[in-house]
C-alpha cells in the first residue's frame, strides 16, 4: 500500500529530533553547529535567513562530508515545510551523522529569528 508524502513524514519525525528555530539558535552556539536549509538555490536567494548555510537536499550529504566530516557536529535542518529537511535528517543519519535534528519552525519564523 502506497503512503502519502505527510504520511511518510510524520512516520520519519518519530525517529528524529525535533527543534524549535529558538532552540536551534541557543543549541548551535553552544554546540558550535551549522543550521542548514536543504532548499533549492532559487528558493533561498527568494527568502532566506543569515547565517543559515544553503545545501540542496539532492547534494547534501556528498556537500556535508566535504564541508563538515565531523560525525559529532550538531547539524540543524529547515526547508520550507519540514518534509525535505525530514528526509535530509534521516539521509544525515544514515551516512553516520549523529547529531542531526529538524526545526519545526515556520519559515518565517526562522527569517525573523537569525535575521
Amino acid at each position: 500500500m502506497l503512503k502519502t508524502i505527510p504520511e511518510v513524514v510524520a512516520q520519519a519525525k518519530a525517529n528524529l529530533n525535533l527543534v524549535s528555530i529558538a532552540q536551534a539558535l541557543a543549541q548551535s552556539k553552544e554546540q558550535q553547529g551549522v543550521i542548514i536549509d536543504v532548499r533549492e538555490p532559487s528558493e533561498f536567494a527568494e527568502k532566506s535567513a543569515a547565517g543559515v548555510i544553503n545545501i540542496p537536499r539532492g547534494l547534501l550529504e556528498m556537500k556535508m562530508l566535504q564541508l563538515h566530516p565531523q560525525e559529532d557536529l550538531a547539524i540543524f535542518i529547515h526547508c520550507a515545510t519540514s518534509a525535505r529537511a525530514v528526509f535530509s535528517a534521516e539521509q544525515l543519519k544514515r551516512v553516520g551523522y549523529n547529531n542531526v535534528s529538524v526545526i519545526t519552525s515556520s519559515l518565517d519564523d526562522i527569517c525573523n529569528s537569525c535575521c
